[in-house]
């Protein structure tokens, strides 16, 4: 009997053809803390950082399941890589937060647009006539230095007082602002995921028009596709978890490597043939296929329940969290496990699996690991009242 094969997303075809390119680049985004120009140039000319942009404004506006697996190739190639286009691109949804004419100025203006941000509402913004004057020192804007455009994010002042918006919630914005009017600070400083180059910036009494602030929290605009109804803070916690899960097997492939080959010290044997390591080496598979499993099965009913219903329903919202946490923590594990087998061959920041060790420490200190959100999940099985904020 034969079988028909489907053909691989175009998109895909892309990432496969672009992964070379970045494995190969691996030390020098290492030790240059950001991506080196010739490769953010053919991620930016294939179109990874706009793959989740509206259609309507001439962006693909991939869908949800097709996005993780694109990540999933790029996190293999290189970690630090697949953190911006994942920090960068899912940040790309907020074109459906202002006029379609300001979305195509910032994203498509410019056939390598890209925009930065901050995750943190620590500036001020004080409302004058046609915009804002906006101050603050913003930490975390990862990819600032390859971005042509930064979002500051703060709260506006109005009259010397916060100002509400709709709903009586503080009006909190994001302000659009080209990269070469703010000061990149360089603190990022880290053994992970350093060539993500998230550093902080500053501004001082920056203006800002108007019509280049947003208010993020509102409903998304009828007129866009159904991929704006997964809530963005799941979608980064998507993006975060299958970076975790392409280290995390990156990790494997470099532990059986160096197994094939190393006898240590004190033993006559190599150490593929040590029956604990053997047996750790399986359940480490068995975790990581476990976790990808359930990340992907998650993603899967949230993109099929929303082309159902239109929304995201609060179960599949609590299961994609359950998901990206799980996957998360137990990515860092299959990591130790490899990291600990392989032995003081790999202490040297030279090695492949060092930097695997680094980066996955970093990738789990970020809020879309906590492992308070368990409790979350708890809470909402129990029939209790859950935290809106990240589900």
């Amino acid at each position: 009997m034969s079988t028909v094969q489907s053909s691989p997303h175009p998109i895909l075809e892309r990432v496969e053809a672009v992964a070379p390119q970045i494995a190969a680049a691996a030390d020098e985004i290492e030790q240059t803390r950001e991506l080196p120009r010739p490769l953010f140039e053919a991620l930016a000319d294939a179109g990874l950082f706009h793959l989740l942009t509206p259609r309507q404004l001439g962006g693909p506006e991939l869908d949800f399941p097709t996005f993780v697996q694109a990540l999933e190739v790029l996190a293999r190639a290189d970690a630090s890589t697949a953190w911006c286009v994942s920090q960068n691109g899912i940040f790309g949804t907020h074109a459906v937060c202002v006029a379609p004419s300001v979305a195509r100025e910032i994203w498509f203006a410019q056939p390598r647009s890209v925009v930065a941000n901050t995750p943190l509402p620590t500036a001020t913004a004080v409302a004058v006539e046609g915009g804002y004057l906006v101050t603050g020192r913003q930490p975390y804007s990862t990819g600032c230095r390859h971005a042509n455009w930064i979002a500051a994010r703060g709260f506006v002042l109005e009259n010397g007082a916060p100002r509400l918006a709709e709903g009586g919630r503080p009006d909190m914005r994001f302000f659009l602002i080209p990269t070469e009017e703010v000061q990149i600070l360089d603190t990022w400083h880290t053994r992970g995921l350093r060539g993500t180059g998230t550093h902080d910036f500053e501004i001082r009494d920056h203006f800002v028009p108007e019509h280049r602030s947003f208010y993020p929290f509102g409903p998304p605009r009828p007129e866009y596709g159904l991929l704006y109804q997964v809530p963005r803070s799941l979608m980064f916690a998507a993006g975060d978890a299958v970076v975790g899960l392409g280290l995390a097997r990156n990790a494997l492939d470099q532990f059986v490597s160096i197994a094939h080959k190393k006898t240590p010290t004190y033993r006559s044997d190599l150490v593929r043939d040590q029956q604990y390591v053997q047996v750790r080496l399986g359940e480490a598979e068995a975790l990581l296929s476990a976790a990808r499993a359930y990340l992907f099965e998650q993603v899967r009913l949230a993109w099929g329940a929303i082309q159902e219903q239109g929304v995201l329903p609060l179960v599949n919202r609590v299961g994609l969290r359950g998901a990206t946490t799980f996957t998360l923590r137990k990515t860092a594990d299959v990591v130790d496990t490899a990291y600990n087998l392989a032995g003081g061959t790999v202490v040297l920041e030279s090695h492949p699996l060092q930097r695997l060790f680094q980066d996955v420490h970093v990738v789990t200190q970020h809020v879309q690991a906590r492992e308070q959100h368990y409790e979350l999940i708890g809470r909402y099985l129990l029939g209790l009242e859950t935290d809106a904020q990240f589900v």
